[in-house]
């Protein structure tokens, strides 16, 4: 499914080839923090089927939880976030496209729910997804 997206101001856009079957809810506390919220919603394609097509996101890199460094994609003007991805020059890399930059990105239902360990409490169960406790 082709996919077109943007920042908040419209500064950063880009399009993608993605799998309507494939978006995850990430539970993570880094997620929690890097996106303000309980939980955040991503879909993960190859580094091939991403483009930029305006735009450069300023790139802030954090370790995750195993010590790997991964960059996490971001309008440096409004603050939306885009992707995350390895900090490596492996290929392909897989790419973590932020649903909520995604045009229309709220009609694309997760079926995985990662990191569920660190889920808020108070959260409902999201019917139709498989939880996991880490990744």
């Amino acid at each position: 499914m082709q996919v077109t997206g943007r920042c908040h101001c419209g500064e950063i856009t880009f399009e993608a080839e993605i799998d309507p079957q494939k978006p995850r809810i990430c539970h993570c506390t880094d997620c929690q923090k890097l996106s303000g919220g309980p939980f955040r919603v991503v879909v993960a394609v190859s580094e091939a089927d991403f483009r930029i097509t305006a735009g450069t996101p300023k790139i802030y890199v954090k370790r995750s939880e195993s010590g790997n460094p991964r960059q996490q994609a971001f309008c440096g003007t409004c603050g939306t976030p885009i992707y995350a991805t390895s900090d490596d020059d492996a290929y392909p890399r897989r790419i973590g496209i932020r649903v909520g930059a995604i045009d229309g990105g709220i009609d694309l239902v997760p079926r995985r729910e990662i990191w569920a360990r660190s889920a808020a409490k108070w959260l409902p169960d999201f019917p139709g997804t498989t939880r996991i406790d880490e990744q």
